[in-house]
Formats: C-alpha cells, sequence, structure tokens
C-alpha cells in the first residue's frame, strides 16, 4: 500500500504564498524605479533645453539607486522566507537598499573627487580651481562645474556609480580600507 504524502499540500501553498510575495515585491521595485526614473528626466530636462549644467551628484545618486533596485531583484529568489515577507508587507524596506545605494554613489563620487581612490578603472574629473582663500562662490562651482574630464571617463563613473547601489558592501569596503592608518 502507497503512503499519501499529507504535507504536498502545505508544500504547494507555501511554495504559492512565495511566488506571490516575489511578485509583490517585484511590482514595487518596478514602481520605484519607474518613479525614480520619471524624476531623474524631470530633473535633467532642464539641463538640457534651458543650456544650464547637468549635475553629476544627481547622476550619481540615480545610477546608484538603480543599481540597489537591481541588486534587490537579482536576490529575490534567494532570500529566506521571513525576510521576503517583510520586503512584501513594508513598501519602506524595499526602499532603504537603493536609497543606500545612491548615497553610496554620492560617497564614491567624493571619493573620486578627492582621489582618495584612482586608478585607471577609475574615473577622473576636471575640477575648478578655488581661489586662496576659497568662497562659497568655488564650492557652487565645484558643484556645478565638475565633470568627467573624458567620454571614457564619464562611461567609468557611469559603472562605478551603479556598482556602488549594486553591492551593498563595496563602497563600506573601500571607506574601511581608506580610513585604516597607515
Amino acid at each position: 500500500m502507497e503512503k499519501k504524502d499529507t504535507n504536498a499540500p502545505v508544500r504547494t501553498e507555501k511554495k504559492m504564498d512565495r511566488q506571490h510575495r516575489i511578485l509583490r515585491v517585484t511590482k514595487r521595485l518596478l514602481i520605484f524605479a519607474g518613479i525614480s526614473m520619471a524624476l531623474t528626466v524631470i530633473i535633467f530636462i532642464p539641463t538640457f533645453y534651458c543650456g544650464s549644467r547637468l549635475l553629476i551628484s544627481w547622476l550619481a545618486f540615480e545610477c546608484g539607486i538603480i543599481g540597489g533596485f537591481v541588486s534587490i531583484q537579482q536576490r529575490l529568489k534567494k532570500i529566506d522566507d521571513d525576510e521576503l515577507a517583510l520586503l512584501s508587507k513594508s513598501w519602506a524596506s524595499i526602499l532603504l537598499v537603493p536609497i543606500y545605494g545612491g548615497i553610496f554613489a554620492l560617497v564614491l563620487y567624493v571619493l573620486f573627487m578627492s582621489k582618495l581612490i584612482e586608478g585607471s578603472v577609475f574615473p577622473t574629473f576636471a575640477m575648478p580651481v578655488f581661489d586662496n582663500p576659497p568662497t562659497t562662490q568655488n564650492i557652487v562651482d565645484l558643484l556645478k562645474e565638475t565633470y568627467p574630464q573624458t567620454p571614457v571617463d564619464f562611461a567609468k563613473f557611469i559603472f562605478w556609480s551603479f556598482v556602488a547601489g549594486f553591492s551593498e558592501r563595496f563602497v563600506p569596503q573601500i571607506i574601511h580600507n581608506v580610513s585604516k592608518p597607515k
């Protein structure tokens, strides 16, 4: 006589519940990614049509956010049920990783500008010269007129900003290494 598996319906129900949660989180990620991209377009439209300067810091932040969204989506099927349950119930939990990604991309941008990390794989920037002593206008000019030196540097900047958001440990590890006493 064959023994019936009485746990099969429970396993099927758990699997369906997990798939439903993954779908819910994915939909929320798409909504937030879409809103984020729309806000970026709204921010950048004046820079293209009004002759204003593109603020590279905003671009770094947005690339970090996108990296964070992609990171969460890549990990969804591997995370445990408790974390998945939290993500599916909380909008804030879904936003946390991308916002950290944006912040990490800004920190990485500062590390590039300060030349605390440099090398052929990292971008270099053309920056305005400060007066002696520096003025408030120098800071404004720094924010408005700092750009990657070449198109290749621009591409590196975009790539590393995305990586800063995608890899949650990348920028904290750099900070740790840079801040070690020598």
